[in-house]
């Protein structure tokens, strides 16, 4: 809308009688819009990773590789018997266990480990070995056939072995009504 007085240029259209000034777009907008397609070039040539010249393949790879560096896989680790040893012989590290145990496994193993939809852990029979290392190995990988998730993804190294300590020192306390044997006889260590 115009004003009587005011002398700066107007568009030369009207509508409904009113009429607008030609007002020209802020240098700085301008100078703006110019320096961004300058910049298109570049990008285009080095995306994302200015100087380097890399394609976007080879910063995924990159990328990828430095996030495996700094979170490694540990449901993969494996743990050796010396080790599991002097884990089932800490009592604190047994008494983690139980607490992991009633958080995670009485659903299928009960409180007292005699087995309710998964087996009876308080015998001598064991379907996937009953070392300690093959127990630990069973709780961190898993048995998705028969419905035991991978708990290595799940819980931390840490709480793998004391679960391991825990499970192991459940082997012959004989709790009540417990489910009947599966799988092969196998002696497994006694409880320390």
């Amino acid at each position: 809308m115009t004003r009587p007085g005011d002398d700066r240029p107007m568009m030369d259209h009207e509508y409904d009688g009113i009429q607008e000034y030609d007002n020209p777009m802020p240098r700085w907008w301008i100078l703006l819009f110019v320096a961004t397609i300058l910049f298109v070039p570049v990008y285009y040539l080095a995306p994302g990773n200015l100087g380097a010249g890399a394609n976007p393949q080879k910063m995924y790879a990159d990328e990828m590789a430095d996030f495996n560096a700094a979170h490694p896989d540990l449901s993969t680790m494996t743990v050796t018997p010396e080790a599991m040893a002097a884990i089932i012989k800490d009592p604190a590290e047994v008494a983690k266990g139980k607490a992991l145990f009633t958080t995670n496994c009485v659903s299928c193993h009960r409180p007292d480990g005699g087995g309710l939809i998964g087996p009876n852990l308080t015998d001598d029979y064991w379907i996937h070995g009953g070392t300690p290392v093959e127990v630990h190995n069973t709780i961190n990988q898993g048995v998705l056939a028969m419905g035991m998730p991978q708990w290595g993804k799940l819980l931390h190294p840490e709480d793998i072995n004391a679960l391991t300590a825990y499970v192991v020192s459940l082997h012959g306390t004989h709790p009540p009504n417990p489910k009947p044997p599966q799988g092969t006889l196998v002696a497994a260590p006694a409880a320390p």
